[in-house]
């Protein structure tokens, strides 16, 4: 039975202690009135927020102390664990929750070298009482690897931070992933900025086979020996002047067999990305609807039931009654010939703990179609999410038939290419989606399927198109790529993507535009101080070689207090290089040639969150601030007042009409004073960053007229 925190101890033989009350009420239910089941509701005993709680000098030693607010909680457990012969710590299986036991264990008095551990990889009937009846100790190395990583945190931080208060803003913070996190991004937003566009040029042709009323497109190669690179509108119709009044012939047929496999079942990175991709959930979203899943929802007859495996997990195995389970399902539903010649295993990541099973449906028989009047659409969604990878990883190959054709025309090459499927396989249900990119897959342009084609035939032909076209600089990280990025860099742990990219978007160093982050003109500034005073934290490789040496502690590879030593001996000499340096250094607002129109003193620029302003330099006495104004140089084409820059909150640049709000006038682009030569309509120079910043385009987004040059001094 579930107990409470209202003052009633239940005499039981057995006491289960969980985290959080609704996984209470699910394995409750399941372990019935022989035990008490109740919740810890997260940590109970953590690091002090006044402090930094290390003494450095004595090995590390974290001082830890009782979580203020939960001493209703620590009391209830006590009583309750006192009135019983058995106590069981049933917190998460990761090193979280190995943690969570550890206090636990010290605050109920238990041994923690004692059978008082148990863990379970999903919460059914069959996991949770096979767990009960094999309990063990607490994984002490678990423990040590979560304290390394909260000690060097800790460090990390309150060394850090301190110097950024000083020199940039109150309240400000640095980690040892966060920072190297920001880093990335504001690297990212640098090569943008520093992105040279460069012109390029396609040819398409809409071919059209002899009685055949379906057309197909080809796209120009080259020739047989080599590609060719478009790089300008001479060279192109240099080739079209070659290929005019010439006969298209088709010279080369080629037929292959192309199989393609399933992914593997989500661990919790690649569930964070796919779920942004396809339902651009948030990673923070992301896992808390996987957490109810996990956790229990009541689908009717069966009651609260754990719906998914733990979601906390870098490893991508699955057991083999889960296998046997999917093997089944998929044979009554789809078939023997959608089940694989042989086993599927997935490679894990060198670094994975294989540990716990991929994420997985905890029974296929609660198919999410059957039960979707009793989830919330967000949980519908993931559930699907997650049950469709599974029994897709499971599956057999999906089978293509791939014809790809050259044809010649005056010893130029155009290629086509067909894709049709032979054998749906695992596609039948679920295909993985793929990041947005600025780059397209010319093989991925046509794949429609080709007509029967023989070498030597002769081509009709539609249409020829030239097509001009610029290449565009690397795309923003979404939270989709920069959790890929984090996991492929080897920083951070599954559990800490979602809170470190929440984090630094509510500290103002990131912002995010739609799907895509980029850092604010905070971010950019922090940024550099770190890489400037401490570069190895924000240093990728070097954050990665602590994150594989805390991973070697949780196996019991190296000891904890060891690897602290090696890390805080330089760190502690470059904290104090960097104070040295940096005392000297007065960040001195720049003084403006703007009076405050309330004291009179001159303004000064100051950074805030979303970039920079006009202040006082009076404050506290005058607390007078103003948005800066800066002039375009255009005229409004609405109203001939001055257009000025202003910014939205994520700071992005946008036009406006200085005559707000009699003008409503507001553009993403530039209005330039030149006609489009194509149809006439107002040409516009592109300002944002990422999107071609300096090209000139039509007003008239039916026109496609792009350049980069304009006779206008003023506008070069």
């Amino acid at each position: 039975m579930e107990a409470n925190y209202g003052g009633v101890i239940y005499m039981a033989e057995n006491f289960v202690i969980v985290e959080s009350p609704a996984k209470a009420k699910t394995i409750g239910k399941i372990l019935g009135k022989k035990y008490v089941v109740q919740a810890s509701a997260g940590h109970l005993r953590d690091l002090p927020k006044s402090r930094m709680a290390i003494d450095i000098e004595n090995d590390f030693t974290p001082q830890y102390m009782n979580i203020r607010g939960k001493a209703s909680i620590i009391n209830a457990l006590k009583k309750q664990a006192a009135a019983s012969k058995n106590v069981f710590l049933a917190t998460d299986p990761d090193r979280e929750g190995e943690a969570i036991s550890w206090h636990l264990a010290y605050l109920l008095g238990i041994d923690p070298n004692s059978k008082c551990r148990i863990s379970f990889n999903e919460i059914t009937q069959t996991a949770i009482l096979d767990a009960v009846k094999n309990p063990r100790s607490i994984d002490l190395n678990m423990v040590d690897s979560y304290q390394a990583r909260r000690v060097l945190d800790r460090i990390v931080g309150y060394k850090i931070s301190p110097v950024l208060w000083k020199k940039v803003k109150k309240g400000l913070s640095a980690g040892r992933v966060q920072s190297v996190t920001t880093r990335l991004i504001c690297d990212r937003e640098d090569e943008i900025e520093a992105f040279n566009s460069q012109e390029y040029w396609s040819i398409t042709t809409e071919f059209l086979k002899n009685n055949s009323k379906k057309s197909f497109k080809g796209r120009f190669h080259g020739t047989k020996k080599e590609k060719i690179n478009i790089t300008n509108q001479k060279e192109v119709e240099e080739i079209l002047k070659k290929i005019d009044g010439n006969k298209f012939i088709v010279d080369n047929v080629k037929n292959t067999e192309k199989r393609k496999s399933p992914s593997a079942p989500f661990i919790t990175s690649t569930l964070q990305q796919e779920a942004s991709r396809k339902y651009n959930f948030n990673s923070t979203k992301t896992m808390q609807i996987a957490q109810q899943l996990y956790e229990g929802i009541d689908v009717g007859k069966k009651g609260i039931t754990g719906l998914v495996s733990y979601i906390r997990t870098d490893s991508t195995r699955i057991s083999d009654d889960a296998e046997a389970a999917a093997k089944q399902y998929i044979t009554e539903k789809y078939g023997n010939t959608f089940i694989p010649p042989r086993k599927r295993v997935y490679k894990n990541k060198n670094s994975s703990q294989d540990a716990h099973e991929a994420i997985r449906p905890s029974y296929l028989d609660l198919n999410p179609s059957e039960i979707k009047d009793k989830l919330t659409a967000e949980q519908f969604k993931l559930y699907k999410l997650i049950y469709d990878r599974f029994v897709a990883s499971q599956m057999a190959d999906a089978i293509y038939d791939v014809c790809s054709v050259d044809v010649n025309v005056s010893n130029y090459i155009f290629k086509s290419k067909g894709v049709k499927v032979k054998f749906e396989g695992f596609t039948k249900v679920y295909e993985e989606s793929v990041d947005d990119t600025n780059s397209k897959n010319e093989d991925d342009e046509d794949n429609s399927i080709l007509p029967e084609l023989n070498v030597g035939e002769e081509l009709n032909v539609v249409e020829i198109a030239p097509e001009q076209h610029f290449t565009q600089p690397p795309a923003r990280y979404t939270e989709a790529t920069l959790v890929r990025a984090l996991e492929e860099y080897g920083i951070g742990r599954p559990s800490t993507y979602a809170p470190v990219i929440l984090t630094i978007q509510q500290r103002g160093y990131v912002a995010r535009e739609k799907k895509t982050l980029l850092p604010t003109e905070l971010g950019r500034i922090v940024n550099e101080l770190m890489k400037s005073s401490f570069e190895h934290i924000v240093d990728v490789e070097f954050t990665a070689q602590v994150e594989s040496r805390l991973e070697q502690i949780g196996q019991g590879d190296v000891n904890w207090v060891n690897v602290l030593r090696d890390f805080y001996g330089d760190f502690d000499q470059k904290v104090q290089i960097a104070e040295k340096e940096l005392e000297h250094v007065v960040l001195v607002d720049p003084v403006s040639d703007i009076p405050c129109d309330k004291c009179g003193r001159m303004m000064v620029y100051k950074t805030g969150r979303f970039g920079k302003f006009l202040a006082c330099p009076g404050f506290p006495e005058c607390r007078n601030t103003k948005a800066i104004v800066e002039e375009v140089g255009t005229l409004c084409p609405d109203c001939g007042k001055m257009l000025v820059y202003r910014k939205t909150k994520t700071g992005k640049r946008y036009v406006s009409c200085s005559g707000y709000p009699d003008c409503s006038y507001t553009s993403w682009n530039v209005p330039l004073d030149e006609k489009c030569p194509t149809c006439g309509s107002r040409l516009e120079r592109i300002i944002n960053r990422g999107k071609g910043a300096g090209l000139i385009v039509c007003s008239n987004k039916e026109c496609k007229y792009v350049t980069r040059k304009y006779t206008k001094k003023a506008e070069q």
